[in-house]
C-alpha cells in the first residue's frame, strides 16, 4: 500500500526516526515544530492494515527483541506512564456476568472480554498509544483469531492520532520478543534444544525470538493437546527454520521439558492453580531456562532450586492488589505467585528479580552454566507503544499505509 499523503512536519514520532521531517499533508496548515496545530488545520492519520504492518517490519523479530530490551530497561528506570492512580495499571478490562439478566448481554466464557491498554514510553520513543481488543475463544469456530486487536498511536503533545494499526501481529511479536530478551541474558549461550508446550501463536513468536538470540538451536520438541496445532507448529518450524535438524512431536509435557535447554510453556487454562500446567523439578536439566507467559505451577523443589526473574516486577505487585486474594488463583501468572510468596514471607524478596535491572548490569545475570531460571512475563502496555512507534516510523520512511482524513476543519474547537 502507498501513503496517499505524508505526515505533518510537527509529527515528533516520525521526525525522531532520523532524517528530515516529512512535508505537511495537503490541505493542512503546518505549525511550528513542537506547537499544536491551529484549530482550522486539516487533520489526518495513517491507517496500517495487516499487510501494511508486515511491509513496515512488524514481523522483524531481531529488531523487536532489541526494541523490547530498550523497553524493559526504560521501565525499570521509570521513564513511562500507565493507567491508574499509581501509573501501574495493566489497563481497563470489561467482562460479562456468568448469568446476564438483560436480553442480548453476552455471558462470561473463556477469554471473553474487552480490554484497553494505554501507555506512554519515554527514551527515544516519547510516544503514547492504546491497544484495544476483544477476545472470545469461540471466535475460532468462526474462523477468527481468539483476540482481534487494533492499536492507536497518538501525538503525545496534542493527542491527535498519528496512526491506527492492525495489532494482532504487533501484539504477538512484542509478546514473543520478550522471551528473546530473557534468553539473551539468562539462557545458556550453547543452547541447542527447545521444548515447546502449547504450539500456538505465542510460542511461534517466542521461538522466532529464541532463534534470533540463540541461533545454535537445532532440536525442537513439541507437545500440545490438539494434533492439528502440533502438526502446524512442526510444519511452520521446518519451513521457517530449515537449519533446525530435528523438529518432533512428543506425547507429554514431561517429554518436552526433559533435556531441554529452553522450555516455553504457553497453555491457556482456567483459573485455579489445580488447572495450571505443572512442572516437576526432576524433569528440568541443569542450566535450563523456563519461559512462562501464561498460567504455570511448579513443585516446591523447583521453586527452591531456580532463580525467578520477571519482565517488570512492579506490574505483578499491582496485579496482586487488583484481584481478590489469593490473586494467583485468579491470575495464574508466575510473577503474581512470587508477589504473594514474598508478602507471605515464604520467598525472600531478593529472589524475585527484575530483568530490567539485569540488562544494564544493576543486578547479576547468569553466573554459571547450571543455574536454572524461571522467567515469567505478563505483558506491559509500554511494549506495544514501543513496537508500534518503530513500525510507524518504518511505514513513514518506506511510504507504506493509507492516509485517512479525520477532518478538514473541526466542527467543535
Amino acid at each position: 500500500m502507498t501513503v496517499e499523503s505524508a505526515p505533518s512536519a510537527s509529527d515528533p514520532a516520525a521526525a525522531s526516526a532520523g532524517g528530515p521531517a516529512p512535508p505537511s499533508a495537503p490541505g493542512s496548515v503546518p505549525p511550528s515544530p513542537g506547537s499544536p496545530a491551529p484549530p482550522s488545520a486539516g487533520l489526518d492519520f495513517l491507517y496500517l492494515d495487516e499487510p501494511a504492518m508486515i511491509a513496515a517490519g512488524v514481523t522483524d523479530m531481531a529488531a523487536c527483541v532489541d526494541t523490547m530490551t530498550d523497553v524493559l530497561e526504560l521501565f525499570a528506570r521509570g521513564d513511562y506512564r500507565l493507567a491508574g492512580a499509581d501509573s501501574l495499571s495493566h489497563g481497563a478490562m470489561l467482562s460479562f456476568p456468568a448469568d446476564p439478566e438483560f436480553p442480548g448481554m453476552p455471558a462470561d466464557g473463556p477469554d471473553r472480554r474487552f480490554m484497553a491498554m494505554p501507555a506512554y514510553l519515554g527514551g527515544d520513543y516519547r510516544a503514547t498509544g492504546c491497544k484495544w481488543y476483544g477476545s472470545n475463544v469461540e471466535n475460532r469456530q468462526r474462523g477468527l483469531p481468539r483476540s482481534i486487536l487494533m492499536y492507536t498511536l497518538n501525538d503525545t503533545d496534542t493527542g491527535a492520532p498519528l496512526a491506527i494499526m492492525s495489532a494482532n501481529l504487533l501484539s504477538a511479536y512484542r509478546t514473543g520478543a520478550i522471551p528473546g530478551v530473557g534468553a539473551r541474558y539468562l539462557a545458556r549461550e550453547d543452547t541447542r534444544t527447545v521444548g515447546v508446550v502449547g504450539p500456538g501463536p505465542i510460542n511461534r513468536a517466542s521461538f522466532e525470538a529464541f532463534m534470533a538470540v540463540r541461533p545454535g538451536i537445532d532440536e525442537v520438541k513439541v507437545y500440545g493437546i490438539v494434533q492439528a496445532d502440533v502438526d502446524g507448529f512442526i510444519r511452520w518450524t521446518r519451513e521457517q527454520f530449515p537449519a533446525v535438524a530435528s523438529v518432533v512431536a512428543v506425547d507429554s509435557m514431561e517429554a518436552a521439558v526433559r533435556g531441554s535447554d529452553i522450555v516455553s510453556i504457553a497453555v491457556p487454562s482456567p483459573s485455579g492453580s489445580e488447572h495450571y500446567p505443572f512442572v516437576v523439578n526432576e524433569w528440568v536439566k541443569p542450566g535450563a531456562f523456563i519461559f512462562c507467559p501464561a498460567h504455570l505451577a511448579l513443585d516446591e523443589a523447583l521453586v527452591e532450586r531456580a532463580r525467578h526473574v520477571v519482565d517488570a516486577r512492579r506490574i505483578y505487585e499491582v496485579w496482586a492488589d487488583e484481584v481478590p486474594a489469593p490473586a494467583y488463583e485468579t491470575v495464574g501468572l508466575w510473577g503474581v505467585h512470587l508477589v504473594e510468596r514474598v508478602r507471605a514471607g515464604s520467598l525472600p524478596a531478593e529472589r524475585f528479580e527484575d530483568l530490567g535491572e539485569i540488562i544494564p548490569g544493576l543486578t547479576r545475570g547468569r553466573e554459571h552454566d547450571d543455574e536454572v531460571f524461571v522467567f515469567g512475563t505478563g505483558g506491559i502496555p509500554v511494549q506495544d507503544v514501543a513496537w508500534a512507534t518503530k513500525v510507524y516510523r518504518n511505514a513513514i520512511e518506506r511510504g507504506i499505509g493509507t492516509r485517512l482524513r479525520l477532518w478538514d476543519s473541526p466542527a467543535l474547537s
